[in-house]
């Protein structure tokens, strides 16, 4: 079962060998992008910090963060700015750690969505008509990363998961397969 995923890597690279001529064309295509391969989990993390780093500069610039809420016309722009910062600032700093996952992530996926909103308010209305602006928008990478975290969960490589483990064993769930009334 764990070779399943390296099996079917090695069928789409065999494909892609056949019909295009490379099999790593893939890869070769997140450039078309202005992306880069990358494996999944530590894509996420870049993000986390990305969010880390933006919350960080918005604390710094408090004022002009205040200046450009008020210009979207969010109410209590001071209050909010504060807020913001803060949750982007330390709810990264909480997502690279794996540690209160989805409660962060929940309420981060709310303030991209009001980012998308309020300052991307175009984008946000062209996901059908023109996705290709609704992907380039600031916001999307953020609210991509934040929903991921928030239905999948954090992972096994996680605080969450080891306090869960370690702290809380009954709260495991049974692998697919297995009788759960039998643990």
């Amino acid at each position: 079962m764990a070779l399943s995923p390296a099996i079917g890597l090695a069928i789409h690279m065999g494909w892609l060998w056949h019909s295009v001529g490379d099999p790593l064309a893939f890869v070769h295509a997140q450039g078309h992008w202005g992306g880069h391969a990358s494996f999944p989990p530590l894509a996420l993390g870049e993000e986390f910090w990305q969010f880390a780093q933006t919350g960080l500069g918005k604390l710094r610039n408090q004022a002009r963060v205040v200046e450009f809420f008020t210009s979207l016309n969010i109410p209590f722009p001071a209050l909010n700015a504060h807020f913001v910062s803060t949750l982007e600032f330390v709810g990264g700093i909480l997502l690279i750690l794996g540690l209160f996952s989805r409660p962060i992530a929940l309420l981060l996926t709310g303030s991209m969505f009001v980012a998308y909103w309020t300052a991307e308010h175009d984008a946000f209305f062209a996901i059908f008509s023109d996705p290709d602006k609704f992907y380039k928008a600031d916001a999307y990478t953020f609210l991509f990363a934040a929903l991921l975290i928030l239905i999948f969960g954090p992972g096994r490589f996680s605080l969450d998961s080891l306090i869960a483990t370690r702290f809380h064993p009954y709260m495991r769930t049974p692998r697919w397969g297995t009788d759960a009334a039998a643990s």
